[in-house]
Order: structure tokens, then sequence, then C-alpha cells
């Protein structure tokens, strides 16, 4: 699929973590793919390299390790290589913008500029850019987080807008690009059989978890300072619900599907600060074991404040307030230092009416949906079925949609997706400002009420699944969080 006639894709923080672990990689698997136009050129912009030869050399040390899990095509890498150019630039000196534009000159196509760099850095490079004419007819890309609340946020928006019209502004988030993500609108609005049944009247509950393994290695400085409401809810998390619950759109253009994500978004039931403590659990995990490796506190980690309060763990009860989702609570959960590592959304369906069956049949979550996305995507439907023998015994089997045993030719991962998005200028899968400035309006009195409590997180042991009241939370609904798959 050629996408383009022609393209240069601008990475400012080329020598850092993101564009070494998910931008080159992802840029190189659709070279290698055969999607990117031949004509396409990669400028990486940093400031460690001295010159092209020096950044090609960081590229070979650093980035190869990344690419290609079937094994990496040396001439093809060679050929990806070809395509890249550095310039040297200092982001804290303006007038350094002018090499970037000297070097850009006679490059055809579209202009993308993804900014891997940190927030404070964004409306900076901006100005920079516009100083030097660099914003007409071109696209920027903006990583999270944008700002630290609502109100930093519309800092940003704003002063990004005054130079970058709202359908040159790419802010992106990558679980949106994610293969399971696109299958659940196709579960939903391809077929006939689900759509009837994705409502009040027939699901009881939904999940959607992210959990990580992993603490926050080296980011604690960053990690200190956010925490992760910010880090994970206001944007990864509040994006899948809103994508489940969404109305289906009239067609699949940007404004259709993120006009219906936005809905979901003003529709969630307002948070009532006296309410906080029964619908959002905050955590901070202390030393334990992972896969049989001892690991530390929270609190001991590089970059981290001793006494530290920030959470590391977000349960949350949300509700809708429309006429589809009323009355049905979606659970929020996310966390570091968890027992495993999965990102998944679990809708359980309600029981039987009544069951000639026995109790099986009535019992919360023998009908759910399991959508894996990570760490490996899938789509499971869980029914009853008799077993095999005397009697009538009941035991939950599954129909499982595999898409790596399924689909031969392999899935295309989020970033790779979501690049070849921005240089074809196809927004569908990106944040609208409103989408953001409503996520944040949501979780603000939870922020402000954290901020203002002397209560510290609730302490859980790492290589668990977060502190016990996320699962009382649960409880008083009848209902549990899925923390097997079988």
């Amino acid at each position: 699929m050629q996408i383009d006639s022609g393209f240069t894709f601008v990475l400012f923080g080329g020598t850092g973590d993101l564009s070494m672990r998910k931008i080159l990689p992802a840029l190189y698997e659709a070279h290698r793919a055969g999607m990117l136009s031949e004509h396409g050129k990669i400028v990486a912009v940093a400031r460690h390299a001295a010159d092209r030869d020096g950044y090609i050399e960081w590229v070979n040390s650093n980035v190869k390790t990344y690419v290609s899990k079937g094994g990496l095509d040396e001439n093809v890498w060679q050929r990806f290589l070809e395509r890249i150019a550095y310039v040297k630039l200092d982001l804290g000196k303006p007038e350094d913008f002018a090499l970037l534009r000297d070097a850009l000159d006679g490059h055809a196509g579209t202009r993308v500029f993804y900014l891997a760099t940190g927030p404070s850095l964004f409306v900076p490079i901006c100005r920079a850019l516009a100083s030097v004419g660099l914003n007409e007819n071109a696209r920027i890309v903006l990583e999270k987080p944008l700002g630290y609340d609502l109100r930093s946020s519309n800092a940003i928006n704003d002063a990004v807008g005054e130079i970058f019209a709202e359908d040159q502004i790419y802010r992106i988030d990558h679980y949106l690009g994610k293969e399971p993500v696109q299958n659940l609108l196709a579960l939903r609005f391809g077929n006939a059989l689900f759509e009837p049944l994705w409502r009040r009247e027939w699901v009881e509950s939904i999940q959607i978890t992210i959990a990580e393994e992993l603490g926050v290695e080296a980011r604690g400085d960053f990690y200190d300072n956010t925490g992760a409401l910010r880090d994970m809810v206001q944007n990864h998390l509040l994006q899948l619900l809103s994508i489940v619950a969404m109305e289906p759109p009239h067609s699949m253009d940007s404004d259709s599907v993120r006009d219906e994500k936005l809905r979901v978004l003003r529709a969630l039931k307002p948070i009532d600060t006296r309410d906080i403590s029964k619908i959002a659990v905050r955590g901070q995990y202390h030393s334990g074991v992972i896969k049989g490796t001892s690991v530390p506190a929270y609190a001991t980690e590089h970059g981290v404040k001793p006494q530290s309060a920030t959470e590391t763990f977000v349960a949350l009860k949300v509700e809708i307030e429309n006429w589809r989702w009323a009355g049905v609570p979606f659970f929020l959960r996310t966390g570091k230092r968890l027992a495993e590592r999965v990102a998944e959304i679990v809708v359980n369906f309600r029981p039987v009416p009544h069951s000639a069956l026995g109790a099986p049949a009535l019992r919360p979550g023998a009908n759910r949906l399991v959508i894996r996305l990570q760490p490996n995507e899938s789509i499971r439907l869980y029914c009853l079925a008799k077993q095999p023998g005397e009697g009538m015994n009941l035991s939950s089997v599954h129909l499982d949609l595999a898409f790596d045993q399924f689909f031969k030719e392999g899935q295309m991962e989020a970033y790779q997706r979501l690049l070849l998005d921005v240089i074809n200028g196809r927004l569908a899968l990106f944040v609208r400002r409103d989408e953001q400035e409503a996520a944040w309006r949501w979780v603000e009195p939870i922020l402000n009420e954290w901020a203002a409590s002397n209560k510290p997180p609730k302490p859980y042991a790492a290589g668990t699944w977060g502190p016990a009241a996320a699962s009382a939370m649960l409880a008083q609904h009848g209902t549990c969080w899925l923390e097997e798959e079988n």
C-alpha cells in the first residue's frame, strides 16, 4: 500500500528513549513492508550526535534490537538508513531552527513534525518552527502528557493552536492504534450479533485494566510529579472507555468517530468530592517479588521523594449518564508492579433471569467478552456448556479469535499504524482538543481531593493486584476483577 507520493518526517528528540524503542522501529517496519513512499525522508533532530555519521552509528547501536521480531534483513535496514538525515540543533536556541529550515529545503511532500520531547518544549518548538515558516501546510504530533491539569493543558493547546490549525494537530495515544481496539469497532459496528446486546439491558458491568509489571524504572523524577491518574487514566483508560461505550458513528471519518467519543466523555457522571473515597482507590507499591525477583518499594526508587504520596495504582468506578449505559458500572484499573502485564477490556453480560440448570448459569460473568490488548492480542467470548458425561453439569467454554493465528500476514504495531495515519492525514485515531478537555475536567475533582488529602495512598505489595480496597469496591456490586485467563 503506497500511502503518499512523498513526505518528510522530522523527529524531535531523535536520540530519546521513545524514538529508540518505538518511533524509529515503527518507521522501519513500515519501510520494510513497502508502506512508505520511496521519496519519503526522515530527519532526526537532536544535539547529542555531532553529525549524520554519529547519529547513524547511534541508530545502529541502539535501535536495531527493537526492530523485526522475525529477524533483521540487513539490506532492507541499510536502505532504511539511507532515508535518514540528521540536524544537530539546540532546542533552547530558536535561531538554530534556520538550520532545520535550510536542511528541509528541497524536500517535497507532506511535512510531519513529531515532538518526542517533554511537554515543556512543545510550545517553544512550535513557536520556533513558525518563526522560520515551517508551520505552514505541516502536521504536528504531540506526545503525552499534554499538561499537568486542565489549566496547563489549555495553555499548551492555546499556544499550539495559535500556530497550527486543529486539523494539523495530532495528539497521539498509542492505545488507540492497537489492533484489538480497531477490532472492537469492527466487532460492534460490523456485526448484527453484538450491537443489540451492547447496552444496559444485557451488560452487567465492564472492566478496563492496564496493568504493568515494571516500576518507574529511570523515570522516577517524572513519575513522582505525575502519578497514575494523570499518566494513564486521563488519557489511555478514558479513551478506551469512550470507544467501548460510544454510539455507532454515521461513518468512520475522523470527526464522526471523535464526536461520538466526546459524547461519552461529556456523559460521565460528575464526581462528587464527598463520594471519592467510595468510587476511587489510590495505591502505592511497597517492596515485593515479581517472577521470583525481589523489587524495591516505590519510595526507594531513584528520583522519588522518600515520603512521596504519589499513586502508582488507581481503581475507579465510573458511570455514564445516558440511555444506553445508565446504571452500568464501568470499573477502570491501572498500576505499576502488579502481578502481570496485561491490558484488557472485560464485558460482563447479565446472567439469565432464571436457570433450570443450576447455579453456574446465574453466576456473574458466566457470559463475558474479553478483549485483550496485550501481551497477546485476542478476543474471547465465554459461555456455558454441558460437560460430557452423566448429568447436566455446566462448565465454562470459550470461542477464541487469536489474531496471530487467524491472520497469517502478521499484525501492525500501534505506532506503525498511527505514524502512517499522520503521514496520510487521517485524524480518527488521534485525540481532539475537546475530548482532552472533557477528560481533564472529569478527573480534576479526584486530583484536587487527593492533593488536599492528608491520607497516604493504600499500600500494596509489588507482584500483587493492588490494594484490597480495589477488590472490595467491586465486591459491593457483586462482582470481581478478572485476574486469571484460562
